[in-house]
Parts: structure tokens; C-alpha cells; sequence
């Protein structure tokens, strides 16, 4: 048996016979009904721009703030925030399946104010997420396996283009309401109760609480006020997305106006909360989901699913971003701090608006731009098409989403007063108006 086994070997040998490339084959048959999965867009546009050796190449895809010099900006108050967690020597232990208490009492006090009726009879559930996009991922889950109404999400119409990846990826259906008006650029209030009327009783609503993505079009505290009383009517879930609180007006409590209106109105809701833009805690993805269950008793039993949840998918919540926020909410020269540091963040955004609309009609353009500010948070929805976006990027190497949303963060001084910087930018306005004036077609926005 032995020699047979050796002229078998010699003569694959001879014949060169790969082995591994045999076994590789036959493992990999295992994974061939695996498809081809499409590029994030946000990931893909940032790609791009890295592969674009023009020097002045201006990326506004990211939803990520920057400082005049378009570099990424880390808040004095996380600065003191991670020095006392230093000084501290703390321990690298497990968290609680649901987060520290401190954390998760601080968060929720932030969202819903100190005299919540909730907080102050303990009906709320909260627990610590992977940033926003783990509080709406464990949230929609959540609904699949206990939800006792119609399983079924109703998102604006644009929404984050999350949204329904979520929903798709755990089977949960949904449908698209009325939200964003292209002929005025504004929040459709009238499409969006008539849809809402529509919808079945018992069903869930996601609302962007404050800084909508990507429109950045948010309803006015009237509207928000007819959108609770038709949503209480129809008798429909609110599941409220907020990941830029305080990065919209420069205040933590007007961006939290419907949120809380919601709840002094008697909704019972979702709520899921990011710290990556208001806190600049991108990379720490930290944020936090909360029920508002109507009784303690409630609140107790969600609280024991959401940790079997929580449990079977990450164990634990990591610690580092969460004891940065925490620090920061319980302490009050810290919270001082904090809410100057997003103050800041948030004018600076409101100025390049008005200096990129400034900077466009200064140049002669005639057609209206009063949308740019109008609109509010981090993005503006320019209101330009794919084709005029790619020209945009082919033309002038000025990147942004297919649906004409830019990060006005991104946007410098420099890059709308023509002012050279060492990268070279392109004059953003300058390059709206080019656009403009070049077309063959008489209107753009």
C-alpha cells in the first residue's frame, strides 16, 4: 500500500497537480451562491475622492464636522472628559448588559429634560447602543420579536439611506410617507398627515427628531404639534431618530422640542440617540435606545428582553465612549462646557451656510437659493440631480451624494471665498454657479 501511495504522488506531481488550489476550490463551493454586495454610497464617494489625485478635490459626502481648516475637530470638553478618566485610573471591566446607570439616567434625562414624566416614574427603558445606527438596529429587532401592533415602518420620504437597509436585513416591511417638498424645498406637512391618515392603526412612524437627514428640513413647532395630534388620532408608534441633538440650533433642549412634546402629549415611543456628531465620538459609537412603556412594571419586562437581545448579539456595551459621555453629563463644568463646545459646532455650520448662499448670489445667480438656509443641521439637500452631481464630481472634482445632499461642515472659508489653502480647493460656490450658468437646461434648484 505504501508504494502505491508514492507513484500516486510521483505522478500528480509530474502533472502538477495543485493540492491546495483543489482544496481551495472545493472549500470555497461552500460560499459561491454568495452575490456581490453594492458599495456603501457614503463610503464609496469617500473612496472616490481618495482615488482623485487632483489637488483640488473638495469632499462634501461625509457626515462628519470639520473646523475652517476642514480638519476633524475634538471638543474641549471630551479633552477634560478624557483626562479625568485617565487621572482616574479606572478598570477595564464588563459593563452591565444594558450599560452603567449613570450613563443610561444621564442620556435619557438629556433627551426628555429632568421633569419627564417617564424618568420620574421610572417607565422608561434605556440602555446603551453601538451609536445610533445599534439603537435603531436593536429597536426595529425589538419590534420583530414583541411589538403587539402592526409590524410595520413607515419612513419619510428621503430618509437616511440606513433606514431601510435595517428593515430589509431583518425582514421588517416598510413603506415610504410624504415628507420633503421639491418645488419649495420644505417639509410637506399636508402630504405628510394625509399619508399618515393612511396608515394602519397601530403601526410605527419614524421621525427625525431634529437636523432631518438628508433634507435638513424640519417641521416648525406648530407642525410638529399637528403631526402629534394626527399620529395620536391614527393611533401610530413614533419612533424617533436623534443623532444630532443640540447640532441643529445650538441648543440641546429646542432640538429635543418634539421629543418631548411627544411625551407631554401622551405618546408612548422609541427613541434612539447618537453622541458621534454633538460629541464628535464618531469612532466610540456610543448612543442609546429607550422605550417609553407607560408603567414600571412594563418598562421592567421590556428591560429583561432587551438584555437577552443585547446579550446574544454583543454581551456587553463598550465602555471608553459611554464614560465620556457620562463624565461630561454629570458633570456640571463639564456639561457647561459641552454645551458651548456644540454651540459652537452648530453656528459655525449656520455661518457657512449663509456665506455659501451669500457666496453664490454675490456672483449673479438669479434663481432662488434662500433653501440653503432654510434648512438646518448638517446637511443641505441642493436639490441637484445624478447627472448634475456627476458633472460636478467629473468637472470639478466636488463630491457629494447622487441625491445632491452636501455636508455643509465640509465646506471652508477658503473653499467658498476663493482664498488658496495649501490643498488647493476648489471655490465651492464658484463652481455652483459655473455649473449653473454652463447647462443647457434653464433650471437646476
Amino acid at each position: 500500500m505504501p508504494h502505491v501511495l508514492a507513484k500516486l504522488s510521483a505522478h500528480l506531481l509530474r502533472n502538477n497537480v495543485d493540492f491546495f488550489n483543489i482544496a481551495s476550490r472545493a472549500n470555497s463551493s461552500y460560499w459561491g451562491c454568495v452575490p456581490m454586495g453594492p458599495p456603501d454610497v457614503i463610503l464609496g464617494i469617500s473612496e472616490a475622492y481618495k482615488r482623485d489625485t487632483d489637488p483640488k478635490k473638495v469632499n462634501l459626502g461625509v457626515g462628519a464636522y470639520r473646523d475652517d481648516a476642514g480638519k476633524p475637530h475634538i471638543l474641549p470638553s471630551v479633552r477634560k472628559a478624557e483626562e479625568i478618566i485617565f487621572n482616574a485610573c479606572m478598570n477595564h471591566e464588563y459593563a452591565p448588559i444594558s450599560g452603567e446607570a449613570a450613563y443610561c439616567n444621564a442620556v435619557a434625562k438629556l433627551a426628555f429634560g429632568a421633569d419627564s414624566p417617564a424618568l420620574k416614574n421610572k417607565s422608561n427603558c434605556t440602555v446603551q447602543s453601538l451609536s445610533g445606527t445599534g439603537a435603531l438596529r436593536l429597536g426595529l429587532e425589538f419590534v420583530t420579536k414583541h411589538f403587539g401592533g402592526k409590524k410595520e415602518l413607515w419612513l419619510p420620504t428621503p430618509t437616511w439611506g440606513n433606514h431601510p437597509q435595517i428593515c430589509n436585513m431583518i425582514s421588517l416591511p416598510h413603506k415610504k410617507y410624504r415628507y420633503y417638498d421639491p418645488k419649495t424645498h420644505g417639509f410637506d406637512l399636508n402630504g405628510a398627515c394625509e399619508d399618515i391618515c393612511k396608515m394602519p392603526q397601530g403601526a410605527i412612524i419614524l421621525l427625525h427628531a431634529c437636523a432631518h437627514n438628508p433634507t435638513g428640513v424640519d417641521p416648525k413647532p406648530d407642525e410638529w404639534k399637528q403631526l402629534s395630534d394626527v399620529i395620536k388620532e391614527r393611533k401610530v408608534l413614533p419612533f424617533f431618530d436623534m443623532a444630532y441633538q443640540g447640532f441643529a440650533t445650538g441648543s440641546v433642549d429646542n432640538d429635543a422640542f418634539a421629543v418631548r412634546l411627544f411625551e407631554k402629549e401622551g405618546h408612548l415611543m422609541i427613541l434612539a440617540q447618537s453622541f458621534a456628531k454633538n460629541m464628535g465620538l464618531y469612532g466610540e459609537r456610543v448612543g442609546a435606545l429607550t422605550f417609553l412603556c407607560g408603567d414600571q412594571e412594563t418598562a421592567a419586562k421590556m428591560m429583561s428582553q432587551v438584555k437577552i437581545m443585547v446579550r446574544t448579539i454583543y454581551s456587553n456595551p463598550a465602555i471608553n465612549g459611554s464614560r465620556i459621555v457620562s463624565t461630561i453629563l454629570n458633570n456640571p463644568e463639564l456639561y457647561k462646557q459641552w454645551l458651548c463646545d456644540v454651540k459652537e459646532m452648530a453656528d459655525r455650520i449656520i455661518t457657512m451656510r449663509k456665506k455659501l448662499r451669500e457666496g453664490i448670489e454675490g456672483r449673479g445667480n438669479k434663481q432662488k437659493w434662500n433653501h440653503i438656509t432654510d434648512q438646518i443641521g448638517m446637511f443641505c439637500y441642493t436639490g441637484l440631480k445624478p447627472d448634475q452631481v456627476e458633472r460636478l464630481t467629473k468637472e470639478f472634482h466636488i463630491y457629494l451624494t447622487k441625491d445632491g445632499r452636501i455636508s455643509t461642515p465640509h465646506i471652508t472659508p477658503f473653499s467658498i471665498l476663493g482664498t488658496e489653502t495649501p490643498k488647493s480647493m476648489y471655490v465651492t460656490a464658484v463652481q455652483y454657479h459655473i455649473l449653473l450658468q454652463r447647462t443647457k437646461r434653464t433650471q437646476y434648484l
